[in-house]
């Protein structure tokens, strides 16, 4: 039912669609932004849209970023031999928050998953694949995340990098298993990177 005019349950209704919304917190979420200042709701608004119209895929790394190449990859001071892989760009900017990786990053968007329908064609694999292919990488450290398809995901990968004489090591244990690494601290994931293992 429609208690509060079309506006407002549309307003919600899109809050809702959000990963994580519910719907009393696209409630909570729909009031706060009719409370809040005009300026304050445009300026939210704006930010939303130049997100949406700025961001795009970086052609290196396939991290978001609002350049192309991306600040990492143009980056001239990062290691060119070395290739982090993980699955999301938020699991790239965890690791750029210890400051101890200093080689370049390739983002999944994703890991395997058969339950949800999330196949090796649905990642962003077959870019990787190139970028390995000029012999300047020797090292690609499988950073995805330390749960069933994370770890599907890193055997899949390993097996399609090692013919190609490209060193391949997973990050140490000491992420928590089954945990999500944008919700680790920095300490727990230098010792990862520091206790990496050849697969």
């Amino acid at each position: 039912m429609n208690y509060y005019g079309d506006p407002v349950t549309n307003l919600i209704e899109e809050l809702r669609r959000l990963p994580g919304v519910g719907g009393k917190l696209a409630q909570r979420l729909a009031f706060h932004i009719i409370d809040m200042p005009e300026e304050k709701v445009y300026r939210l608004s704006d930010a939303i849209r130049s997100a949406k119209d700025n961001v795009k895929y970086c052609s290196v790394c396939c991290n978001l970023s609002d350049s192309d190449p991306c600040s990492v990859c143009s980056n001239v001071k990062r290691d060119r031999e070395t290739i982090m892989v993980v699955e999301d760009p938020r699991d790239m900017a965890a690791y750029e928050k210890t400051n101890e990786f200093r080689g370049l990053y390739h983002v999944l968007h994703g890991a395997i998953s058969p339950m949800t329908g999330v196949g090796p064609s649905d990642l962003k694999i077959k870019e990787l694949l190139t970028r390995l292919g000029d012999g300047t990488v020797k090292e690609v450290i499988l950073a995805t995340n330390p749960n069933v398809e994370g770890e599907a995901t890193a055997m899949y990968i390993s097996k399609l990098i090692k013919p190609l004489g490209v060193k391949v090591t997973r990050i140490a244990n000491g992420v928590p298993v089954g945990g999500d690494l944008e919700y680790v601290d920095e300490v727990t994931l230098s010792r990862a990177l520091e206790g990496r293992r050849e697969l």
